[in-house]
């Protein structure tokens, strides 16, 4: 297995009343939430390396840009993609974006980097 540029993936995600802004503290409306969208890219960015990853490694974020362009209501489904775009050592770099639709609701980079998972947690577990 080999990471890449050019692997990519997509993940989907019906927004409720917990993924508002609202619910998850960030703001006071009723709408998609802008740490939920961060969330729903970083997760498309793990799909998108989860079957090309070492054994016994894992990726972490590690730096995120992001712009929220717009508001999407309860109801909605919003898909987010992530492509990796650049493999340098064990930073990858993705571009992500999220559509409702044809409409573009946000988009970015996500740059995470490869660990060994056993260190990494005895790390944060013993820090």
């Amino acid at each position: 297995m080999e990471l890449t540029v050019g692997l990519s993936a997509q993940v989907q995600l019906r927004v409720s009343d917990a993924d508002t802004a609202q619910a998850l503290g960030s703001g006071d409306v009723p709408v998609l939430g802008t740490p939920r969208v961060l969330a729903l890219a970083e997760a498309a960015t793990v799909a998108a390396t989860a079957r090309h990853l070492p054994d016994g490694s894992t990726t972490v974020g590690v730096r995120v840009e992001l712009d929220h362009r717009s508001p999407t209501p309860v109801g909605r489904t919003v898909v987010a993609r992530a492509g990796l775009v650049e493999v340098e050592g064990r930073r990858l770099t993705f571009d992500v974006t999220v559509h409702d639709g044809d409409l573009l609701v946000a988009d970015g980079r996500v740059e995470r980097i490869l660990v060994d998972r056993h260190r990494f947690v005895e790390k944060a577990t013993t820090a």
